[in-house]
C-alpha cells in the first residue's frame, strides 16, 4: 500500500477532525459540559456524516460537508431561539423530573423515565449518599444526571420519614447489625436491601440473621400487609429501616 492509496483517507480524516472540532466550538461549551437529548442527536449525526466522508473517498467532500453545515446551522438556530423561549427549551430538552421529595419515592415518575432502583442507588452512591432515607429531594436532570439534596441530619433526629418513607423504632436504639458468622464484626457498609420491587432478598435476610417473619412484622407495623406491596425496604448498620410502599398511601 503506497501513499496514493492512503493519502485521500488521511487528508479527509484530518479535515473532518478539524471540522467537527470547530463545529463543537461554534455550537458552544454546553456541548462539552452536558448532552441533552437534542445535543446527543446532533453529536451522533455529525459523527456519522464525518465517517461517511472518510470511508467513501469516491464521494465528493461537499456531499458530507454540506449536511454537516446544515446540522450546525440548525443547532445554532434552535439554541438561539431557545434562549428567547422557555417553552421551546422544554420542548427540545424536556424538564427535570422529581424522583424523591421529602424522602418519598415517586415511582410513577421513575417508571415514565424507565429509571430503575439500581440506577437510583448507583447515582446516590456516586454522591456519597448511602440511603434513600437520607435524601430530602432528588431531581433527574434532562442530561440524566441526578441532583440530590440530602436531609439536614442535625435536625432530622429520630423522626420517621414523611410520606412513603418510614424509620424503624430500632433507629432510636442505635443497634448495630452483626454479620452472620462474624459476631465481633459490625456491618458498617452500605444499607442492605431487604425487599426490592416487592421481592424479598432472602440472602440479605440471612446475612443479618433475620427471618421473613420478622420482616413481615416490621412492614405490618407501618401499615403494609404484604411483601409485594413494598417498593423498597433497606436496613442500615444502625438497624434503621427505610420502607417505601409500591403505591402512594394516603
Amino acid at each position: 500500500m503506497n501513499f496514493t492509496d492512503i493519502g485521500p483517507h488521511v487528508y479527509r480524516t484530518v479535515l473532518m477532525y478539524f471540522l467537527v472540532y470547530c463545529a463543537i466550538r461554534v455550537m458552544g461549551k454546553r456541548e462539552i459540559g452536558k448532552l441533552s437529548m437534542f445535543d446527543l442527536v446532533v453529536s451522533i449525526m455529525l459523527a456519522e456524516m464525518a465517517a461517511f466522508v472518510i470511508e467513501d473517498i469516491k464521494k465528493p467532500l461537499s456531499h458530507g460537508i454540506a449536511p454537516m453545515l446544515t446540522v450546525i446551522v440548525m443547532q445554532i438556530g434552535m439554541a438561539y431561539v431557545g434562549l428567547k423561549s422557555r417553552k421551546l427549551r422544554l420542548m427540545i430538552d424536556g424538564k427535570p423530573t422529581v424522583l424523591i421529595s421529602k424522602g418519598k419515592l415517586h415511582r410513577d415518575e421513575m417508571r415514565k423515565q424507565r429509571y430503575n432502583l439500581d440506577d437510583l442507588l448507583l447515582q446516590l452512591r456516586e454522591q456519597n449518599i448511602d440511603s434513600i432515607g437520607d435524601v430530602d429531594f432528588a431531581l433527574l436532570e434532562t442530561t440524566g444526571k441526578l441532583t440530590v439534596f440530602p436531609k439536614d441530619q442535625s435536625s432530622e433526629g429520630s423522626s420517621s420519614e414523611s410520606g412513603s418513607g418510614f424509620s424503624s423504632s430500632s433507629s432510636r436504639k442505635k443497634n448495630h447489625i452483626h454479620l452472620k458468622g462474624f459476631p465481633d464484626i459490625k456491618y458498617e457498609g452500605l444499607p442492605v436491601p431487604l425487599i426490592m420491587d416487592g421481592k424479598v432478598q432472602d440472602e440479605n435476610l440471612e446475612m443479618i440473621e433475620k427471618t421473613r417473619f420478622w420482616l413481615k412484622n416490621q412492614i405490618q407495623q407501618k401499615g403494609i400487609m404484604d411483601f409485594k406491596d413494598v417498593f423498597i425496604c433497606s436496613i442500615d448498620h444502625n438497624g434503621k429501616l427505610y420502607i417505601s410502599p409500591r403505591e402512594d398511601k394516603k
